[in-house]
């Protein structure tokens, strides 16, 4: 097993979160995504009470968690280049939707060498919020690079701060259409 590098952070698990998930309780009491809890957790950067525990393991109040948080990668760059295809469905001062084609990444992530949304915007001359992580700035929500359709990208730091709001209370109606062809699988 590789042992994870990195900065250590040792802290007791409060009474409040006690038989809490891993990735949970990380999440709240470190500030992560429960996505990259469960990471840590499955890396082996994870111990309670010196014991190695996975993301759905529970933890208990007065246990030490001890966590390994790897050295912060540099940011993938935001290359500013027009997307041929990509238009503009609904601007005003706080948002502006994009009409993404396939292909096209929402923003920058390493190991994607293609157009992203965010690059796109910036070849436009488009000033996005800066909340968020360098890279994924102004982006509240994703498409996959294999999907086509709307994304809204916050202009405002105010239209940010709501669209994320109202993504995570999922008070946003989104709607899929596909296209099969053939008869597929039961």
């Amino acid at each position: 097993m590789t042992v994870p590098t990195g900065s250590t952070r040792t802290l007791p698990v409060p009474d409040g979160l006690a038989g809490e998930r891993v990735d949970a309780a990380l999440a709240r009491m470190l500030g992560f995504s429960r996505t990259q809890a469960a990471e840590l957790a499955a890396s082996g950067a994870v111990l309670l009470d010196g014991r190695e525990v996975g993301k759905s393991d529970r933890v208990v109040a007065g246990g030490w968690l001890e966590v390994t948080v790897p050295d912060a990668r540099p940011a993938a760059p935001v290359v500013a280049e027009p997307v041929p295809g990509m238009g503009i469905a609904y601007e005003d001062d706080d948002v502006v939707v994009v009409d993404k084609p396939v292909g096209v990444a929402a923003h920058p992530s390493p190991g994607w060498t293609g157009p992203t949304v965010v690059g796109a915007l910036a070849a436009a001359g488009y000033r996005i919020a800066t909340s968020g992580a360098a890279e994924r700035q102004g982006i509240v929500h994703r498409l996959d690079v294999g999907t086509s359709g709307l994304m809204a990208v916050a202009k405002s730091e105010a239209a940010y701060t709501g669209l994320k709001r109202a993504f995570k209370e999922r008070t946003v109606e989104k709607v899929y259409h596909a296209l099969a062809q053939g008869h597929p699988e039961p």
